[in-house]
């Protein structure tokens, strides 16, 4: 007995935003940890200046670094949601 797909996937009109959107949002954080990767090479003792709370900025940009990453992926799903509702309303309201 085979088991064929679960789900009807069909063709993914919107897949051209998405890889523009997702190689933006790459481009943007790597940006982002290359600024981060650089202070700790040129400048390592920057990394122990209290920034907050008693934080030094290794931390604080670290932890940053991370809600950055977050943050676009939500908005990232967001965005694409979207643009694929549009789309396929769009489709269905075509004859």
């Amino acid at each position: 007995m085979t088991h064929g797909p679960s789900t009807d996937w069909g063709e993914d009109k919107a897949s051209a935003y998405k890889s523009k959107l997702g190689v933006y949002f790459f481009i943007s954080y790597s940006l982002v940890y290359a600024v981060f990767v650089a202070l700790n090479v040129i400048t390592p003792q920057s990394m122990s200046i209290i920034i907050i709370a008693g934080l030094n900025l290794a931390v604080v940009y670290g932890f940053g670094l991370i809600l950055l990453a977050i943050g676009m992926g939500l908005i990232y799903n967001f965005m694409c949601t979207r643009k694929e509702d549009t789309m396929n309303a769009q489709e269905e309201a075509q004859p």
